[in-house]
């Protein structure tokens, strides 16, 4: 009877460690396609919240920090008009989340509309009762590229 009640006991708290990860992996899938929504919006004030303060941002033509990706946001000199999620993964230890986007990217650049299949991977870090972004990478796949789960 003990072992049964062990058993059950530890069934029940591996159960509720697995809903508060998939709880907290849709809430960082949320925040992410938000973000996606903000930067098509140009919504600085709500992205300056999000972005940690010693964020990096790594595109096609360079990489820089925050108040450079807030500034090109704000200007429209990069608008990130839509960007159509195919795929999404999450990945949380602790107090930290890689999420992985399989995107096609509809950007207003240079004058012109460029659509282009990237992979973005994004660093979050949960602190206090919000997360904050510390880094998003942009890579150029192919449109038959798949992200591992």
């Amino acid at each position: 009877m003990k072992k049964v009640l062990i058993a059950l006991l530890l069934t029940l708290m591996s159960s509720s460690l697995l809903l508060a990860q998939s709880t907290t992996e849709q809430e960082i899938k949320q925040l992410s396609m938000d973000k996606w929504q903000w930067m098509a919006d140009k919504d600085v004030a709500k992205l300056e919240r999000l972005f940690d303060d010693k964020a990096k941002f790594v595109h096609m033509s360079g990489s820089w920090k925050k108040d450079r990706e807030l500034e090109i946001i704000e200007s429209g000199s990069i608008w990130y008009k839509k960007a159509d999620v195919h795929d999404t993964a999450v990945e949380i230890s602790g107090n930290t989340a890689i999420v992985w986007n399989r995107i096609t990217l509809t950007a207003f650049v240079r004058g012109t509309d460029v659509v282009t299949e990237f992979t973005v991977t994004e660093a979050y870090q949960k602190r206090g009762e919000d997360w904050k972004m510390l880094a998003l990478t942009f890579s150029s796949v192919r449109d038959t590229h798949e992200i591992s789960h």
